[in-house]
């Protein structure tokens, strides 16, 4: 007889099978090959081809790695470096070298974001450097400039150096560096009263080239492009001229028009500027066309709205640009810069063509030199292989830095 009280206690007559584990080749490493790269017949198919080319590309560099002759790169490791720089004289890249790490250090403290990547490369560069048997005086100014950088870094990071001063340290590097390696007459040292340029060279020279070129052609850029805008036809009409005029002409052609014409447009009084300058000033004004077609291209993904309330806050068109428009710009492009600059960094190889012996002229003196036209095979794939992968580590480390900062000023994320 039915009671009217619940069941307290109900069993299902039909309960669930008990949970399985999935199969084995659906999970773990098994399972991602064959999600990824045996999901279908076609797939398997090109992944074997691919895994089987692979195998023929590494065997072979593996096997032209081993047998390789490197001895002429390890033979000229100074001419790789400095070029036909007088050895006595050494000592004054070398101060440049350690200006540049406390300045890097110091900055990474202070500032962090950008300065700390570049900084933490140029560490691991130092060391590895440092720990190659290079020689003893180049092994001590590597650890020398790892400790100044480290050292740099402490006392940025408490705050040790007003950022006003970093500002001005690397303002004055620059000419410091110019006067420092043409030389300065200290008989204590022996160094003799100058260094002429054309006795510049190798990764030092290509450095220089591309520093330079990128510190001046950025603010011109940015005045052309700015420029280009303006609504003084004057402004406007010159900057489009430059620039149209510039992009129309290879690198090679300034290079050598700044050789022969540059002087004609000189003061007289200014005398003959040496082929270092010629080179630099070719290599900026070519530069700078192409960043401001980059800047004016930020400038234009400005929406017309940040200018209205730039002009509702009362803010003169300088403050606006300066606070409002610009950084703005300057942000959005920054992908489009920096690959300008690596470019650049890349373009100072046509400086050769005009005399003067950055690195790749030095691979290509190396390779004539008479002690390696005996070799078997000759030495130019190694000596080619080693010049481009400094190019790639340089490379590397700007775009490197620059995806950092993207994703510091969260560039690109909504």
């Amino acid at each position: 007889m039915a009671t009217g009280i619940p069941p307290t206690h109900w069993v299902n007559p039909n309960p669930p099978a008990p949970a399985q584990k999935p199969p084995a080749t659906t999970v773990g490493w098994i399972g991602w090959l064959r999600a990824h790269l045996f999901s279908t017949p076609a797939n398997s198919v090109l992944t074997l081809a691919t895994l089987w080319v692979l195998y023929w590309i590494g065997g072979g560099l593996a096997r032209w790695l081993a047998g390789a002759f490197w001895e002429p790169i390890w033979a000229n490791r100074k001419l790789f470096a400095t070029g036909i720089y007088p050895s006595e004289q050494l000592w004054q890249p070398a101060v440049v070298l350690l200006l540049v790490c406390a300045l890097f250090g110091l900055s990474a403290g202070r500032w962090g974001s950008i300065m700390r990547t570049v900084g933490i490369g140029l560490a691991a560069l130092l060391l590895l450097l440092a720990l190659i048997p290079l020689g003893g005086m180049a092994q001590a100014v590597m650890a020398v400039g790892l400790v100044l950088l480290l050292a740099g870094y402490w006392l940025g990071a408490r705050g040790g150096v007003a950022s006003r001063w970093l500002v001005a340290g690397w303002i004055l590097s620059g000419p410091l560096t110019f006067v420092l390696l043409g030389g300065i007459d200290l008989p204590l040292l022996g160094a003799s009263p100058a260094v002429d340029s054309n006795l510049w060279g190798g990764l030092m020279l290509t450095m220089l080239l591309a520093v330079v070129g990128i510190a001046l052609s950025f603010p011109v850029g940015v005045l052309l492009a700015l420029g280009r805008r303006s609504k003084l036809p004057v402004i406007r009409y010159f900057s489009i001229g430059y620039i149209e005029l510039i992009r129309g002409v290879p690198l090679i052609t300034l290079l050598f028009m700044g050789m022969t014409m540059l002087p004609l447009f000189l003061p007289s009084g200014w005398g003959n500027p040496s082929q270092l300058v010629r080179a630099m000033t070719a290599i900026t004004f070519f530069s700078a066309a192409y960043l401001a077609e980059n800047v004016r291209g930020g400038l234009q993904a400005i929406p017309k709205g940040q200018y209205e309330a730039a002009d509702a806050l009362g803010l003169s068109g300088l403050d606006s640009l300066r606070f409002i428009i610009l950084p703005q710009a300057l942000v959005k492009v920054i992908p489009a810069i920096v690959g300008q600059f690596i470019g650049l960094f890349k373009d100072t190889s046509l400086v050769s063509l005009v005399g003067l012996l950055e690195l790749v002229a030095v691979a290509k003196a190396v390779i004539q030199q008479p002690e390696w036209l005996g070799v078997a095979g000759g030495v130019a794939r190694e000596v080619y292989v080693f010049v481009g992968l400094v190019f790639f580590l340089f490379s590397y480390g700007m775009s490197f830095a620059s995806r950092r900062l993207e994703n510091k000023l969260g560039f690109g994320k909504r």
